[in-house]
């Protein structure tokens, strides 16, 4: 029997093989799932666990147990624990600082600090924070109860002391309530065509990922990025969807105005929690949309703003202060070119796919995915095909629709519902043209003038053999 994908020789285990039959026979059944997933990871083939753990996350997304295996399987640290504040800490009033060189008053008559937790809704945290182990006039640390104070006085306590500025205990938000983490459904097999653009992610991403053993015999990070460039419209999101659910990882995607704030500093921020979410539901794919804004050339910006933006995102690529593994990176831009150098240099956004207009066999398979639930007769799929080159993916839709409007049309005109007929796109194929026009005729001095390194070949084949150069 042949070994399965990612495990170098032959031999296999009877338990997993048995179990495996088992939950094709119950593909529904869950804990059983997450047993097979736990023992191909203790033996060694933790690719292998990684489709049903992407099964189980598809259906379950906050399932905590397949998640840790997911992680485990696929190589990526766990997050330190963050241990939480004992209820002794909590519940010890914090020290008053008292000024130096001004007179104490005498200190009232009071309880001792309580060591249980304040009762919710006593309004213990509000009373104003300050400084322990603070100095007094007798060169010891004080603890003054301000609150039995202000019931014998009657009045306020002090907001700030010796000058110090207000502390206030506002936390702010957690990254999970600020950024959508989604469960891809969809998987590469949605896509209809693109072989060139499935065989560039297989090698960056997909054959590591289930090699694992070959990976670190060749010394292959899990690190990096690749950018997917190409006119509006033909699916680049979709595809960076689909590469998540591949691999059964998380999916987060960001735009410029997710990124971008009006105040100074907000928006590295902003990046910086971007980071920090995805590093935290690893494996992930992190996509951001508009690289060419978020990270565009600093030498060609105004704004000391915006080029803070693009040293942020270089710094967050870089993983300085913390482990990317298991992050992967993709990109979209409709203008490469515009991107800084410093983002495109090996180890950031160092690989770069054409994702271009679809071929014939992607044509047919949009063209069937928009009229298989729609009523229709006489619809020559090949046809369509072949009056449709150069058309994106958004065009095609935009084909269905308007043939779908002539037929309601003269549905209502003649008062009898009718199927959609070839007639119907001829006369939309006289009002929709493809829409990447403009955008070649911008890439062409790119392709013709500014491709010595080569980046821009697959455009340039594109263009060449569509007589677009």
């Amino acid at each position: 029997m042949r070994g399965p994908p990612g495990r170098l020789g032959g031999m296999t285990n009877p338990l997993i093989d048995s179990l495996t039959a088992v939950v094709s026979d119950r593909p529904g059944d869950v804990p059983l799932r997450l047993h097979l997933a736990e023992l191909l990871i203790a033996d060694g083939r933790g690719a292998d666990a990684v489709p049903h753990l992407g099964v189980v996350l598809a259906s379950e997304p906050t399932n905590e147990r397949a998640a840790a295996l997911m992680r485990s399987a696929l190589g990526v640290p766990e997050a330190p624990a963050q241990v939480a504040p004992t209820a002794e800490a909590m519940a010890a009033p914090a020290a008053t600082p008292q000024p130096a060189d001004t007179p104490t008053a005498p200190a009232p008559t009071a309880p001792a600090p309580q060591k249980s937790a304040p009762a919710s809704g006593s309004g213990a945290d509000e009373a104003t924070p300050a400084s322990s182990n603070t100095p007094t006039q007798g060169g010891e640390s004080q603890n003054f109860d301000w609150r039995s104070a202000e019931e014998q006085v009657g009045g306020p306590a002090p907001a700030f002391v010796n000058g110090a500025e207000p502390v206030y205990n506002e936390a702010p938000p957690a990254a999970e309530d600020v950024w959508d983490v989604e469960i891809a459904t969809s998987t590469l097999a949605d896509v209809g065509g693109m072989q060139d653009v499935k065989d560039r992610l297989n090698m960056a991403f997909l054959a590591p990922l289930r090699n694992p053993e070959l990976r670190r015999l060749y010394g292959k990070s899990l690190k990096g990025g690749l950018m997917l460039y190409g006119p509006p419209g033909c699916g680049k999101t979709y595809i960076a969807r689909a590469l998540a659910g591949e691999i059964g990882a998380s999916f987060i995607t960001v735009t410029l105005t997710d990124i971008l704030d009006q105040f100074i500093g907000n928006s590295e921020a902003n990046l910086h929690s971007l980071f920090v979410t995805a590093r935290k539901h690893a494996p992930v794919v992190l996509f951001l949309d508009e690289i060419d804004a978020i990270g565009q050339k600093r030498s060609q910006s105004t704004s000391a703003a915006w080029r803070g933006v693009t040293n942020q995102l270089l710094m967050e690529m870089d993983g300085i202060g913390a482990d990317n593994e298991g992050v992967f990176i993709l990109a979209a831009t409709n203008t490469p070119w515009d991107v800084d150098p410093a983002l495109r240099r090996p180890g950031r956004f160092d690989r770069s796919v054409a994702v271009l207009p679809p071929d014939a066999p992607a044509r047919h398979s949009i063209l069937y995915h928009y009229l298989k639930d729609r009523p229709m007769e006489g619809i020559d799929l090949g046809v369509l095909v072949r009056q449709t080159n150069g058309f994106t993916g958004a065009d095609l839709a935009h084909l269905v629709d308007s043939a779908a409007e002539f037929a309601m049309m003269d549905s209502l005109r003649t008062g009898t519902v009718r199927m959609m007929t070839m007639q119907d796109f001829a006369n939309a194929l006289k009002q929709v043209r493809p829409s990447a026009g403009p955008w070649f005729s911008s890439a062409r001095n790119i392709v013709e003038y500014g491709n010595r390194d080569g980046q821009y070949d697959d455009l340039a084949a594109y263009m060449k053999a569509n007589k677009l150069l």
